[in-house]
């Protein structure tokens, strides 16, 4: 049986389900519900944007997200660079 061609998630601001790059990037409720709908088993949350308990499990997955982050800061330095990129705004709304 052939395997069926996934559709890639577009990161378009109109569809509603990422924010514009301005409003700190990252994707809305909207974008992590259609995911998880068309992912059946995802785990996917929205970013950690408040204040958390120290060791908490929102602590940690902002931790992690802050470190997976970093590496993409050296990989493309270009974004790092850029106050403005998507990678930098939403390094800014995690809080990292």
């Amino acid at each position: 049986m052939p395997r069926k061609k996934e559709t890639p998630i577009k990161t378009s601001v109109k569809s509603g389900n990422f924010r514009a790059t301005k409003k700190g990037a990252g994707m809305t409720k909207k974008g992590v519900a259609a995911y998880r709908k068309a992912n059946p088993g995802s785990k996917l949350k929205t970013a950690v944007t408040g204040t958390v308990k120290k060791g908490s499990a929102a602590a940690k997955r902002r931790k992690s997200f802050c470190a997976r982050s970093a590496g993409q800061m050296k990989k493309f330095p270009k974004a790092a660079k850029n106050p403005n990129s998507r990678l930098r705004q939403a390094r800014k709304r995690w809080k990292c």
